[in-house]
């Protein structure tokens, strides 16, 4: 029995045992699951759309409200209902959306000029009402956003009937930039106000290229695309956004043609759908950037620079990426990815030596290691496994403790900064493509997710964040590069590639982000 991988035929009686097992499990749950897709297949939607493009990523938005979510899943979809205000390119440069220009009048304020004759989908008019509607209702507290990049923002003023002023606390470099996702979205005044809350959750009315039809949770959201989009009518008739949990699901799906495009794959995940027909992988570099925290905060040895020097020695990331993410991830020596501002090429990851690893930590007084744990989401099992292998070697004995996605975020976004125990993997998408997303929660002593308390890094946090001078920036992004690799209170892993499964239909090239905007999107008939 052979299959296809990579255009070269493989006999499947010469892989490994795990690989043959692997595919033969995906195959008979494929074929179990597929049943469960009927009706799906078809290219014609129940809105009367007969060029559909559908799309599946690992599970479905939490809500519909843009304002109530600090997601990724859900924004991939919100972001085809809803424009932004600027926009990131698939240049990575930032662009004008709903806003064509904007200026620093003074310090303290950001001038933004509105695109003329933009309307929502029910016929609204687009203005500097809205958008001063839409970010004072961000940062209201009754709305519980749990969006926190605006949170230098003071007010919001209308100059003119294009033109609105936002006032900052302290003068904030990066505004535009925060305003290409989350914090830019914006919604309609009076639609809000005839249905509430909640009724906006149910049907949202946006701006952007594709309408909203009907939402199935765990099964399917569909939605038509907009002939009046201020920037044309997008190629495709419709859009189908639908959970596909794990990659039996996600082969199901294409093979069966309910599915055209899978996003959101782990590199495991992608390596179990790696050869199968029809189906094609598509890896972009990318910027989410994983690292485990410590917790140096707690007595203990995770104090001692010396041990997490040797934390930093003991863990080959090269072959982490190598043996257990396919190659599809690049290093990170200090935090900040390469292709987001800040970064510094000069600045060069640990080596790797399990013997400097042992000698830091005989230094430190742990010559024959120590026990702990290191906290991780169930998806990312396969990688904190390896990793307590790798540490191992060094005489770090650290018990793998996997949480379900829920429980890890809900420990992960809490006050308790102990919550995930001392070691814990984590990532973060910066989607700014500025390295103050990675740093803004992580590093400064008074932040949520911090647990290293520095004065030199707060120092530097502050020129980073507040400096209006972009060459002053990039020096303290130096600085503080430099001093996270001196005093390593992470150990310091890779920036993860996008990764894409689809068949032959659609054409689509995501930026760094990987952010699914779909309206460049197109299929094969």
């Amino acid at each position: 029995m052979e299959r296809i991988r990579q255009g070269r035929t493989v006999d499947r009686s010469k892989l490994p045992r795990r690989d043959v097992l692997r595919s033969g499990g995906l195959l008979l749950a494929a074929l179990g699951a597929t049943p469960l897709l009927s009706g799906c297949g078809s290219t014609t939607g129940a809105d009367g759309a007969g060029n559909v493009l559908r799309v599946s990523q690992p599970g479905d938005p939490k809500t519909l409200d843009p304002q109530k979510q600090g997601d990724m899943v859900s924004m991939n979809v919100l972001i085809n209902i809803f424009d932004t205000l600027t926009t990131r390119g698939r240049d990575n440069e930032l662009h004008a959306r709903l806003a064509l220009s904007w200026t620093a009048t003074d310090p303290l304020t950001w001038r933004f000029e509105l695109r003329p004759g933009v309307t929502f989908h029910n016929g609204e008019v687009c203005d500097a009402h809205a958008v001063a509607f839409s970010i004072k209702r961000l940062l209201d507290p009754a709305t519980k956003s749990p969006i926190v990049e605006l949170r230098y923002v003071k007010d919001v003023t209308v100059v003119d009937r294009l033109t609105v002023d936002i006032r900052t606390s302290v003068h904030d470099p990066i505004l535009p930039d925060k305003l290409s996702l989350f914090g830019g979205v914006v919604v309609p005044p009076r639609y809000l106000s005839e249905v509430g809350d909640a009724g906006f959750a149910q049907h949202p009315v946006g701006t952007g290229p594709f309408t909203f039809v009907s939402w199935q949770r765990d099964h399917q959201l569909r939605m038509r695309a907009h002939a009046g989009h201020w920037q044309g009518r997008p190629s495709v008739d419709g859009l189908v956004f639908s959970p596909a949990p794990n990659p039996s699901s996600s082969l199901a799906a294409l093979q069966s043609g309910g599915v055209d495009l899978v996003a959101g794959l782990t590199p495991d995940a992608a390596q179990q759908l790696d050869g199968y027909p029809g189906v094609t992988l598509d890896g972009f570099t990318g910027v989410r950037t994983s690292y485990i925290s410590l917790n140096t905060l707690e007595k203990g040895p995770l104090q001692d620079r010396r041990v997490r020097q040797a934390l930093n020695h003991s863990v080959d990331v090269p072959l982490l990426i190598k043996a257990v993410l396919g190659g599809k991830a690049t290093e990170t020596p200090a935090l900040v990815p390469r292709g987001a501002f800040g970064f510094d090429p000069s600045v060069k990851a640990f080596p790797r030596s399990v013997k400097t690893a042992r000698a830091l930590l005989a230094e430190a007084g742990y010559p024959h290691g120590f026990s702990t744990t290191l906290t991780a989401s169930n998806i990312d099992s396969n990688v904190a496994e390896a990793l307590s292998g790798l540490l191992a070697r060094a005489g770090v004995r650290a018990r793998v403790n996997l949480l379900d996605p829920g429980t890890y975020a809900a420990s992960l976004t809490s006050d308790n900064r102990g919550a995930l125990g001392p070691m814990y993997l984590a990532a973060s998408t910066v989607w700014t493509m500025d390295g103050q997303s990675v740093m803004q929660s992580n590093v400064r002593s008074d932040r949520r997710q911090s647990r290293w308390h520095s004065k030199e890094a707060d120092r530097l946090i502050d020129i980073e964040e507040l400096s209006p001078e972009p060459a002053e920036r990039k020096k303290a992004f130096s600085d503080l590069q430099r001093l996270l690799r001196e005093e390593a209170p992470f150990v310091f892993l890779y920036q993860l590639d996008n990764i894409y499964a689809r068949n032959d239909r659609p054409h689509w090239k995501p930026g760094s982000a990987g952010v699914l905007a779909m309206e460049s999107a197109e299929v094969s008939r």
